[in-house]
């Protein structure tokens, strides 16, 4: 299987390490071992302090599915099986469940193995673009259910949405439900930003506490912080399915790293005030933003999102969004994402802010943005 280069992961390559400051990132201020030990239980420091550099289980460390299902509502640890990350996850989940001439829908722009995967493997892959409407991204329901046919086996969506951070009601995500229902389709639903929304209101079901055919994606990296631990997960009510991962697991990583999943399951056990935190991060940083961008209204289209930790506003200048970006990385060693990494062509780039620097590298953006007035 030939798979195309992973533009997003290049990109970082040739400029993160590099750059004094990344306004690309796609999660928010992680911590330090030193403050993640000062969090945990007895059990887990017993559990750290007496590892062994054994292998793990494949399916992952009984404790740690036990916390990953308290995040769900209706399921226990037997639903879940844990990856190296959430790109183990896709990558296997695709190779499982997919066969050349399968159909697939994805909801665009999108992690960029969310489609390229699907395509290598031999799927026809049916894009549902989000729409910039009123400087915005909106969900168009009506192209969505119009895009499953009767030949579609798998539908893939990602609310809260990267790289766009749009996010959808409740109602819609119902009859996103409703309609893979209706077409009997698996439903591949990546999770990764869930728990980041502003407000508890707006945070939606997991969709494998709603329908028997879904798969749930989640990672440590992205609503947490933690993208070094490496560990995501897959649930599904599907335990037959499951059992097929975790047998093709055995020919990627065969298990996850021992000293890794008792961090998570630090991580999990602290959840609630590791998520208040990064929140309120993002909060701050979301008012510096609104209050920069106000001053800038020729040059740059911005909305505030309701969850996560990127969005993806709009260069309003003629001047091309990665040239802008590489003059900016080039001048004041700031990094943004441009669109294109996303096969945007509308001149987009995402935002990251969940970093508590962003003040930092707002001011040297400024700076840079003062250029083109």
């Amino acid at each position: 299987m030939l798979l195309p280069a992973f533009k997003l992961e290049e990109y970082f390559a040739k400029y993160e390490f590099i750059a004094s400051y990344t306004m690309a990132s796609s999660d928010p201020e992680t911590y330090t071992l030193t403050e993640l030990l000062g969090m945990a239980d007895e059990e887990c420091l017993s559990l750290w302090n007496n590892l062994k550099f054994s292998y793990t289980e494949t399916h992952g460390l009984p404790l740690l599915r036990e916390e990953i299902s308290k995040l769900y509502t209706h399921q226990n640890k037997e639903n879940f099986l844990i990856f190296s990350g959430a790109e183990e996850a896709i990558y296997i989940t695709m190779q499982v469940l997919l066969q050349p001439g399968d159909e697939v829908v994805v909801v665009t722009p999108c992690y960029q193995s969310l489609k390229e995967i699907p395509k290598a493997i031999g799927a026809k892959v049916t894009k549902v673009a989000l729409e910039w409407e009123n400087s915005k991204w909106n969900f168009n329901l009506d192209k969505f259910a119009s895009a499953i046919t009767g030949q579609t086996k798998l539908v893939i969506v990602n609310f809260p949405h990267s790289p766009t951070g749009c996010h959808i009601s409740k109602k819609m995500f119902e009859s996103i439900l409703d309609i893979v229902k209706q077409h009997n389709v698996y439903l591949f639903s990546d999770e990764v930003y869930r728990l980041s929304e502003y407000n508890p209101e707006d945070c939606l079901p997991n969709a494998i506490d709603c329908y028997e055919k879904a798969i749930s994606l989640g990672v440590l990296s992205k609503s947490f912080g933690f993208p070094g631990l490496r560990i995501g997960w897959t649930g599904s009510q599907n335990k037959a399915l499951l059992e097929r991962l975790a047998a093709y697991k055995n020919y990627t990583t065969i298990c996850n790293s021992a000293p890794s999943e008792i961090l998570s399951l630090m991580v999990l056990r602290n959840k609630d005030a590791i998520l208040k935190r990064n929140i309120l991060i993002a909060n701050q940083n979301l008012d510096l933003l609104d209050q920069f961008f106000s001053r800038y209204p020729m040059i740059y289209e911005w909305y505030r999102p309701k969850a996560g930790f990127v969005n993806f506003p709009r260069l309003k200048l003629e001047m091309n969004i990665e040239e802008f970006a590489k003059q900016l990385v080039e001048e004041e060693s700031v990094i943004i994402l441009p669109g294109t990494m996303f096969d945007n062509e509308e001149n987009h780039f995402r935002l990251g802010f969940g970093r508590r620097n962003l003040p930092e590298a707002l001011a040297r953006v400024e700076r840079f943005s003062k250029k083109f007035q």
